[in-house]
């Protein structure tokens, strides 16, 4: 068997995003600034099982500081208490060949739930300075509410000001390690 070769995130390169529909009329999107992942891979073949990914809470950003502060507190992320969320995954199924479904654990305020995100892997290529990335695009939603982030308040016209369904979408550069 040959040895696994571990790839980690290249940050400058890679983002993490969510939108939330708002006043059940448009989306607000935020994203997280800062975290870390690393995965491994036999060959040219990746291994979900060794897909581990940690987000710091306390980065989320919304591009307004009083709705971060909110997001930060115990109504949603509670950052205090619970400083990271976590992806662990656990099975990777191709569906084409550049498609597959990665089927992972996503931890929230110590709650764990099974996920299910469609992947788009880009490709290998080397930077200018001889580096191999590996690029990938994943998207997939949850309902917020099923990690105990249930904060909502009434609209006098009827609906939520917050949707419990969050979509999610990263786009991932790896940086293969020697």
């Amino acid at each position: 068997m040959a040895a696994k070769t571990k790839w980690v995130i290249d940050p400058a390169h890679s983002e993490i995003l969510f939108k939330v529909k708002h006043m059940m009329i448009t989306y607000v999107k935020g994203e997280f600034r800062n975290f870390m992942a690393e995965l491994n891979s036999d060959g040219d073949n990746f291994v979900a099982d060794s897909i581990k990914v940690d987000i710091n809470a306390a980065s989320i950003f919304t591009n307004n500081d009083d709705r971060d502060t909110h997001l930060k507190s115990a109504d949603f992320f509670d950052v205090e208490n619970y400083k990271k969320l976590s992806f662990v995954g656990i099975s990777l199924k191709k569906n084409g060949d550049e498609d597959y479904q990665l089927k992972g654990v996503l931890t929230i305020k110590g709650i764990s739930k099974e996920v299910m995100l469609d992947v788009e892997f880009g490709g290998i290529n080397k930077d200018p300075w001889g580096n191999e990335k590996a690029g990938f695009s994943l998207n997939g939603k949850i309902n917020r509410k099923d990690w105990g982030l249930t904060w909502n308040a009434a609209l006098e016209t009827g609906g939520v000001l917050v949707s419990d369904e969050v979509k999610l979408s990263a786009e991932v550069q790896f940086v293969k390690q020697a």
